[in-house]
This record gives structure tokens, sequence and C-alpha cells, in this order.
């Protein structure tokens, strides 16, 4: 396996940050950069982060971590994703989601009740067919398209990631995925997802590239604010909140390393509150991380 780790900025880079960053990146040799889907917060909407990141740079990958697909149309999508493929080829990673994670915020993507995961298995696969085929008819339960076109496809198939860890988004992800990326599991959790992901793509015919499975790790570098911790205990009851927000980065590296021993092995290492300064960050993102790559 290919262990690689990128950078996630969650809900804690301001957008004026951004362009700096995206520089000292790129400078860095890091491997990806990672936007989260978090209207309220003070960062860019992803796509337009990723945009603004691919004019900026010829190396550095660039990824949803997660973005929202149920509410938003699938050729809409398609069109942002392939045009962001042809300005950046090959460096570009969707991973997609089934809601967002503040309760407040799904209202801003409308399914019917009861059916965002059916809403979200129709969309993964018409979006799918849009991004390879040049003409497209679909009639399904949520979507109706006749002979559409996103007008220019992809240079190469771009790998379509999900995210999420509940039995049914673990299995979705075998079933129509390329690829999975958790978060808030413990390299035990992680091993069996990974199970349960190879198991369901093996029942529909399918594969997922050992190498296309991922974790999403905070860190934090000062002791944890207990409103975070207090977040995480309340998403995932029963297990110790510090369990999964390595303290400091020894911790980080321990973790990193049992979760490769579980069969993931593509990282987004996210500061857990702002690290005050990007530059000190990405200096010792550097140092600790990197040689953790093979």
């Amino acid at each position: 396996m290919k262990v690689r780790i990128g950078v996630g900025l969650g809900p804690t880079a301001a957008s004026d940050d951004l362009a700096a960053l995206v520089d000292r990146l790129e400078g860095a040799g890091i491997d990806s950069l990672w936007f989260s889907e978090q209207v309220a917060a003070p960062v860019v909407d992803p796509v337009v982060g990723l945009a603004h990141a691919a004019s900026r740079t010829r190396r550095l990958k660039l990824g949803t971590g997660v973005s929202v697909l149920p509410g938003r149309h699938p050729v809409l999508v398609a069109k942002q994703l392939a045009s962001l493929a042809w300005l950046a080829p090959r460096r570009i990673l969707p991973v997609f989601g089934l809601q967002p994670a503040r309760e407040a915020e799904r209202a801003y993507f409308p399914v019917p009740v009861g059916r965002r995961g059916a809403v979200l298995d129709e969309s993964l696969t018409l979006l799918r067919l849009l991004l390879t085929e040049s003409r497209v008819t679909f009639h399904g339960e949520f979507f109706d398209v006749e002979d559409a076109s996103i007008g220019l496809l992809p240079p190469r198939p771009l790998d379509l990631w999900l995210g999420g860890s509940a039995p049914a988004g673990l299995r979705r992800v075998g079933r129509l995925a390329d690829g999975w990326l958790g978060s808030f599991l413990t390299p035990a959790e992680a091993a069996e997802a990974v199970g349960v992901i190879r198991g369901a793509a093996a029942e529909a015919g399918r594969d997922v590239d050992e190498d296309h499975y991922g974790m999403s790790l905070p860190v934090a570098l000062e002791p944890a604010d207990p409103r975070l911790l207090a977040g995480v205990a309340a998403r995932r009851p029963g297990t110790d909140p510090r369990t999964l927000v390595p303290h400091g980065w020894d911790a980080l590296r321990a973790q990193i390393a049992g979760h490769v021993e579980a069969g993931v092995s593509k990282f987004v290492v996210r500061p857990a509150a702002h690290p005050g300064s990007w530059d000190r960050f990405v200096d010792e993102f550097a140092a600790e991380l990197l040689p953790l790559q093979t």
C-alpha cells in the first residue's frame, strides 16, 4: 500500500489564510489538501476552494472531505468535477457524504423525508454515468434526464469516494464507490469497516482497490478543547473521545501506524483547533509525518 498523508482544513481556516497556505503546501511537498463542507463556518465552499487551489499549484492533489451529494443535482455536480479535472488533471479527489455533520445545515440539502440514502445511491450512479459517457439517458426514482451531456468529460475517469461509518454506508461504498474516507474510528473499528466494505464489494462483483481506504484524523497540538471532546463523545457515545483525538505528533504517528495495520493507507490530518500559525503547522507536519509515507 502507498501511504499518503494530506492536510485537511476542517472548520479551522479562515478564507484569508488560504492562498498562503496553498502555496506553502505546494512548496513543502505535501501530498494533498482537503476542503470540508461547512456552510456556516468561515471557510470557502469546497468547489470554490478546489478551483482556487488548483489555479495556484501544479502538483498538490485536492479533495473534498466530505461534500454532501444528496440535495444537489448530479448533472451540475458532474459539470463542476469535469471542469476541475480538466484544469487539474489527476489531482481532483471527490469524496461525498450522506448529509452535513451539523444538523442545522441539513435543510440546505433537501431530499424527500426518509429517502436520503436512496437519493445518494441514485445520485452516485447517475454522476458516474455523466462523468464517463458523452450522452446519458437516465430514468430513476429521483432523477430523470434525457440525452444529458456535461460537454466535456474528464481526461481520465475520476475515482468517486464516500465517507461515513454506519453499516449501511459502508456497504454502499462496496456496492457503488471507488474508495472510502472514514473518521472518528479507532484502528480496530477501521479494520472492521474495511472488512464490511470488501465483503459488500465482493457480493456486488466489484473490488475496491486496497489503496483506496482512508481516514480523516484530527490532531490536538494543545490540550484538546473540552467542546471538541464533548462533540466527539456525542457522536461516539460510549467511546473515550481522547482515543479518537490524538494529542501531539507522537500520538498521531502511533494512531496512523495502527490504521495502516488495519488496512488504511490514505490520511487527511487536520488541526483540532486553529493552529495559530499555519506556517508552523505545515513545517511540523512535514517533519513529523512525511517520513511515514511509502
